[in-house]
């Protein structure tokens, strides 16, 4: 019961959000609200919502090539507010309460600063560099929001489902027989998305056979030699109750 009212309240609070002008740019907006409802929604395992629908219709359109992008880019949803350590509910209202915490005024954001300490200043606010009375204007101030990582600890396991996340990017996977020798060629190139402790997002080489189950379109790869030419960008999760979800994109 608990969390079908939190999720139902998530659907109230995003469709809030979409329409919020709190901002001083449209553009801005619209990053700093999608990757929140990206968070929110794929732990909740995308409900039925328009946000939500909206939400992970962005995710599918980051890996959809080209380029293909971190689907989750969990730096531009900023998270730094305070919550009490001794939980009496379940990690999923720990989330909820992260992202959608009442604040007096507008909410607050964790900047990355040059000294490599961070502050945390209202969005619209002037920011100040060390103290010095130097202003910048709107657009500097986004380009400071630029990071790679959460702007909070999201070491713990409620946060796993951050870390589910894989993106295979099957630029290409060839087999074919040889004209010459009938020798089996095979050649492919593969990349694996992930993401760390922290929600950093790295890339790394891959192979074929690394390929989850789910994915199509590579199952001969090895066998004989079928001729097979194929590419993709295949993403896959787990929510925060444990369902497996995934997308594929063939090019």
């Amino acid at each position: 019961m608990l969390r079908s009212l939190r999720m139902y309240s998530l659907s109230a609070v995003l469709a809030l959000s979409v329409t919020n002008v709190v901002f001083a740019t449209r553009s801005y907006a619209q990053t700093y609200q999608i990757d929140c409802a990206i968070l929110l929604c794929l732990s909740g395992g995308w409900p039925a919502s328009v946000p939500c629908a909206r939400a992970r219709a962005e995710f599918i359109r980051r890996i959809t090539p080209w380029p293909v992008e971190p689907p989750l880019q969990i730096w531009r949803c900023p998270m730094g507010v305070s919550y009490p350590t001794d939980q009496t509910e379940s990690d999923f209202g720990r989330i909820y309460d992260i992202l959608s915490n009442e604040r007096k005024g507008p909410p607050l954001q964790s900047v990355p600063m040059r000294d490599g300490s961070t502050a945390t200043v209202p969005e619209n606010a002037i920011l100040r560099r060390n103290g010095s009375s130097g202003a910048m204007s709107q657009g500097d101030f986004a380009l400071q929001l630029i990071q790679d990582r959460a702007d909070i600890d999201i070491s713990g396991q409620e946060f796993n489902f951050v870390r589910s996340i894989r993106v295979f990017d099957v630029r290409y996977a060839r087999q074919h027989e040889s004209g010459r020798d009938g020798d089996c060629n095979r050649s492919a190139n593969i990349y694996l998305g992930t993401y760390g402790t922290q929600g950093d997002f790295s890339w790394s080489r891959s192979t074929p056979t690394a390929l989850p189950d789910a994915h199509l379109g590579l199952e001969r790869w090895g066998s004989n030699c079928p001729r097979i030419y194929h590419r993709s960008v295949f993403v896959e999760w787990y929510d925060f109750g444990g369902n497996y979800g995934f997308e594929q994109v063939n090019y």
